[in-house]
């Protein structure tokens, strides 16, 4: 039974995993393998694909929710709900840039597994908050099931928030629900031109705690710029994103504009500022197959004020750009056999906050922390809830952190 499982329904999916109990061996879990690449290499007894476990189960527009199994292609639900005039508002990445693999090859699964989040989580909020319910396998090959099918649906503990972002190391899902939101009829996009990072910062906040409902807030710094054809400018790029009805967008946009009084400012139009914001989501300006594509790729999530601070402390020869205010930081420091892990770590430890490492090569994450080492009680409690869902290591184990 060694090599490539792919189980068809959830009954096989815990065959598999009473296989490995039985023969002591580990399973590497995955959908389309989008995102195989992040997170320490380990060896594994089989892997487990998902892929066969495809289909969306429910879908009921009118009541905002979808269910699908856990393999279905993110891009499948995505289509289904554009039909609806509906979409994800969390704006799920897609790593395939960035990683220098075919784009739109995530799963549902692999999405909540990541609980992935785009430029719109500065108001939506990230996949664990539109994440209602699930049904999955632990690591001791039992079926469990969390939540439901609305939003008020949670009694005793909320293992839907657990799952997510837990990378295939607790439970095997094999079914999601998820809330869905109108899709946004239009949108736009205000451009500030010329601001240095504080200044950025300072406007980001600004404008977020505003009245006008800003969807998106990034800053690009001038030597990015040339990489995102920004109404063809090359000076740093501030951007604020409107989202809504026609009307209220170009009256939100306007009274936005007119309180921030910048003297160099531009605007896009709804299809500009769609291909933007996906590029932003994406991380084109740092992708895999630019001239920057053999440096590692962090994420690193602290409060936006701190971000300024942050990036102050890491090497001055970094390439970055914010994201959610200033509240995350994708950083290309240069190539190192550590990936840089010990400037940005002592970063983080300094201002706060959590970093991932996204891009770097397989030897540097076996030997360093890819995700933020959990230290003193969290650890304690990330080993014993690891050890209460799977206690002889089956699903993913060492992919987060070693011995875990």
């Amino acid at each position: 039974m060694d090599g490539i499982l792919k189980p068809r329904d959830a009954r096989d999916v815990e065959a598999a995993v009473r296989w490995a109990l039985g023969d002591g061996k580990s399973l590497d879990i995955l959908g389309q393998g989008s995102k195989r690449a992040i997170g320490r290499p380990a060896q594994h007894g089989a892997t487990l694909d998902l892929s066969g476990l495809a289909g969306i189960t429910l879908y009921e527009p009118q009541e905002l929710v979808i269910s699908a199994r856990a393999g279905t292609a993110l891009a499948d639900i995505e289509a289904a709900l554009a039909a609806e005039g509906q979409a994800l508002a969390f704006e799920p990445i897609d790593y395939g840039m960035a990683l220098g693999e075919p784009e739109g090859r995530g799963t549902i699964g692999g999405t909540i597994a990541a609980n992935l989040a785009g430029p719109r989580r500065v108001k939506a909020g990230a996949a664990r908050d539109h994440f209602l319910g699930v049904t999955a396998v632990s690591g001791r090959g039992e079926t469990f099931k969390s939540g439901g099918r609305v939003v008020k649906n949670v009694t005793g503990y909320d293992l839907c928030k657990l799952l997510a972002g837990s990378w295939g190391t607790l439970g095997i899902m094999t079914d999601v629900t998820l809330k869905v939101l109108p899709r946004p009829e239009t949108e736009a996009t205000l451009v500030l031109f010329g601001l240095d990072e504080r200044m950025a910062t300072d406007a980001m906040t600004k404008a977020l705690g505003s009245p006008y409902d800003v969807s998106g807030a990034a800053h690009i710094p001038d030597y990015l710029t040339p990489r995102m054809s920004i109404m063809g400018r090359t000076d740093a790029a501030t951007l604020l994103r409107i989202e809504g009805v026609a009307p209220s967008v170009h009256h939100r946009i306007g009274a936005l504009e007119r309180e921030l009084r910048r003297p160099q400012m531009g605007r896009l139009d709804e299809a500009a500022s769609r291909a933007l914001w996906q590029a932003v989501r994406d991380v084109k300006p740092l992708s895999a197959d630019s001239d920057l594509g053999s440096r590692p790729l962090w994420r690193v999530s602290t409060a936006p004020a701190k971000g300024c601070e942050l990036v102050g402390r890491i090497s001055p020869a970094s390439q970055l750009f914010f994201d959610w205010g200033g509240g995350l930081v994708w950083i290309a420091p240069p190539a190192a056999p550590d990936c840089g892990a010990a400037g940005i770590r002592r970063a983080v430890a300094e201002v706060g906050g959590h970093a991932t490492l996204i891009r770097g090569p397989a030897s540097s994450r076996a030997a360093i922390d890819v995700f933020e080492p959990p230290a003193g009680p969290l650890g304690a409690l990330t080993r014993r809830v690891k050890e209460s869902f799977d206690p002889k290591g089956v699903l993913n184990p060492g992919r987060m952190w070693a011995g875990l």
